[in-house]
Parts: C-alpha cells; sequence; structure tokens
C-alpha cells in the first residue's frame, strides 16, 4: 500500500522548514528532521517510513 500524495506532500513540507527558515541549507541536515532517514541514512531518532 503506497503514501497518499497528499501525505507525502505534507511530509515534504515538514522537511523544508527548516530549510526556508535559513537554519540549514539541506533538509537532511536538521538534527530532528527525519529528512535524513528518507534519503537511505540513520537519523538521530528512529522513524517508521512512509513508503
Amino acid at each position: 500500500m503506497g503514501v497518499p500524495e497528499k501525505g507525502l506532500i505534507k511530509l515534504n513540507y515538514i522537511h523544508q522548514n527548516p530549510v526556508r527558515a535559513g537554519i540549514v541549507a539541506e533538509a537532511e541536515h536538521y538534527l530532528y528532521s527525519s529528512a535524513k532517514d528518507y534519503t537511505g541514512r540513520k537519523g538521530l531518532i528512529d522513524v517508521d517510513l512512509m513508503m
């Protein structure tokens, strides 16, 4: 079962918030973001991927 497109849009929005705020240059660089997990690397916090 795939993730609805609306869910992916919201996930991307959340991941991009620190970038838009100028805190980091890349979403996966934000320490508490799950964005790193979606690039295939291990983030700080354990997450269950949506896809």
